[in-house]
């Protein structure tokens, strides 16, 4: 497998370094702590919005930090989670008299990581809370997870809780606004091809020509079931029919449907899936509201794509609609 890489041991630090000087005026990076954070962070009139998780998954999370969204991201090598010193070290550089809340997505690593930074962080009088994400509708539990995965989904947390907490939100309302928006999402993902990660320099799994993952997870986890490959729209009424009874989603319903790449899909193949997911939501009687078509947490490159829906409401499609900058135009 080609890839533009130096060093597979320089990969995250390198990518991390190209990000902060692609954005001079808003970002700054911190390399003692893998630390992507805004230039003007930490604001004493606001709760600094931090999240970590592995690299591998960009633009998640390191190129959502901006304006309305994250304060700063902290990532981990490849695939796994940030050291427990990062998040402490990054906690006490984010800190603000209004808090810092850490957005976890619902893996093993991440959450032993991020308890335990947390506790170190508190401990030096930093007011810490945590908000736990787990969007995927895949696995109720696999060997890398304490329950249902945190997947694309999250994006959808971190701009409610960025653009709540850019408004003035305090913590407890923000915990509140967080875990709202994280009851009322569900997502499920297929891969049509595994990825290949810079240091092993080979495919994490084999598929054949005619198979494909249902319900893969973002870092190769086996998903459901290895299915026959199928046209397009019939992997779209698949995930639906996965994703849509799981909370459930019912006719009336408003939501906001995202179809996001998995790192190796043409975006043209997304509007195709974006294309019978909005017209089967519709024939059910459900209104899409706000339509999201791009990468948003990927698996390097990885062909495959997620659907995710979200049940709105006033409220929390006022905080999706609300001003944000990022690294990346995702929203």
């Amino acid at each position: 497998m080609k890839k533009f890489v130096n060093d597979p041991k320089s990969f995250v630090p390198e990518m991390l370094e190209g990000i902060a000087l692609a954005n001079p005026e808003t970002l700054r990076y911190v390399p003692a702590y893998n630390l992507i954070m805004r230039a003007g962070a930490p604001s004493e009139n606001k709760v600094s919005i931090v999240q970590g998780s592995g690299s591998g998954h960009e633009p998640a999370h390191v190129m959502a930090v901006g304006r309305g969204m994250l304060d700063a991201a902290c990532p981990g090598d490849v695939f796994a989670a940030p050291p427990m010193d990062y998040v402490y070290e990054t906690a006490k550089l984010l800190s603000s008299p209004q808090g810092v809340l850490l957005l976890v997505n619902n893996y093993t690593g991440d959450r032993m990581a991020f308890d335990m930074g947390k506790e170190m962080a508190e401990a030096d009088g930093v007011r810490c809370e945590i908000l736990t994400i787990n969007d995927d509708v895949a696995v109720q539990d696999s060997l890398y997870t304490v329950g249902r995965r945190g997947v694309a989904g999250n994006f959808f947390v971190i701009k409610a809780v960025g653009a709540a907490s850019e408004q003035g939100a305090g913590m407890d309302e923000l915990l509140r606004i967080g875990r709202k928006v994280n009851d009322v999402t569900r997502t499920m993902g297929v891969a049509l091809t595994a990825c290949t990660p810079p240091a092993k320099g080979s495919p994490l799994f084999e598929l054949g020509p005619g198979e494909m993952e249902f319900g893969v997870g973002i870092h190769g986890e086996p998903g459901r079931e290895r299915r026959p490959l199928k046209a397009a729209d019939e992997i779209v009424d698949d995930l639906l029919d996965a994703v849509v009874p799981d909370l459930p989603y019912e006719s009336g319903d408003r939501v906001a449907l995202m179809i996001n790449g998995l790192g190796g899909t043409p975006i043209s193949e997304l509007y195709i899936l974006y294309r019978h997911a909005h017209r089967r939501l519709a024939g059910r009687g459900v209104t899409i509201g706000r339509s999201y078509v791009n990468e948003y947490c990927t698996s390097l490159d990885m062909a495959g794509a997620s659907l995710t829906l979200v049940r709105l409401d006033d409220e929390i499609e006022s905080l999706l609609a609300a001003p944000a900058e990022a690294a990346v135009r995702m929203f």
